[in-house]
């Protein structure tokens, strides 16, 4: 459901409740106590950069390819990209070995770009969970520390250290659901007393598929309307948009 005004807040956690009917939270407790947050262009400014450098080393390589569909593979691991386009422009696969390195000289061209900026409203939306009761979870698709090392400072040590699903730990990621999967299981609840915040389709398919609340932000060039095909239970047009009216939404999710 893409957002329009307040009443549409209702209206998708009433959808969600309907296709994911949920136990009765027990006496005295909350029912959300976890927000599992992607990470670039969701927590971080930080896509444009990916893409370009994602454009840069394929371009280098010989794949045809264009800037904005690395938009679209966000979520997907690092690996899992190269070995993608690989198989589309060239119908082979490289070795682990030769991913790593490729890998490796995607991340030296992302850090050698301007420092992204952390993404208007996620410090706001962030502090409100935590003042609220609700832990968040890092759920990324990447294995660069680039960001996930500025997390304690940006975020003043929200994420905590043994709450972070990275590309490191998982075996399939995102659009699988098993990233959202592991990070419930982190967090020790079930997928209704947790809400994913994403702006990627493959991430929102993903969180989709957990059977969580999944809340999308079209902080980049992709239509909210592909996030809303995705599977998103509500569509946000900005982070910004999403904090401003994230109280009546998890108090909707909390009743």
């Amino acid at each position: 459901m893409i957002f329009k005004n307040i009443t549409d807040i209702k209206a998708a956690v009433e959808a969600y409740r309907e296709a994911h009917p949920a136990p009765a939270v027990p006496a005295g407790e909350q029912r959300i106590t976890a927000a599992l947050c992607d990470m670039d262009g969701t927590l971080y400014d930080s896509m444009s950069r990916h893409s370009a450098a994602w454009f840069r080393l394929m371009t280098e390589l010989g794949v045809e390819c264009e800037r904005d569909e690395f938009y679209l593979y966000e979520g997907m691991t690092g690996a899992n990209t190269i070995r993608h386009l690989f198989k589309r422009a060239f119908d082979t696969v490289p070795t682990d070995e030769e991913v790593a390195e490729l890998y490796h000289r995607k991340t030296q061209y992302f850090c050698e770009l301007p420092k992204p900026d952390v993404m208007p409203g996620a410090q706001e939306l962030i502090r409100f969970c935590v003042s609220h009761g609700v832990r968040p979870v890092l759920v990324t698709g990447s294995g660069q520390n680039t960001l996930i090392n500025r997390l304690d400072a940006d975020y003043d040590r929200a994420f905590s250290p043994d709450l972070r699903v990275t590309s490191h730990i998982v075996k399939r990621g995102k659009p699988d659901p098993e990233p959202y999967l592991m990070a419930l299981k982190m967090a020790g609840v079930d997928a209704s007393r947790a809400f994913v915040v994403e702006n990627a389709p493959l991430g929102v398919e993903s969180g989709a598929r957990a059977g969580v609340f999944t809340i999308a932000v079209a902080t980049g060039p992709i239509p909210r309307e592909t996030l809303d095909e995705a599977g998103a239970s509500i569509v946000f047009s900005s982070m910004p948009e999403c904090a401003k009216f994230f109280p009546e939404l998890l108090e909707c999710l909390n009743n």
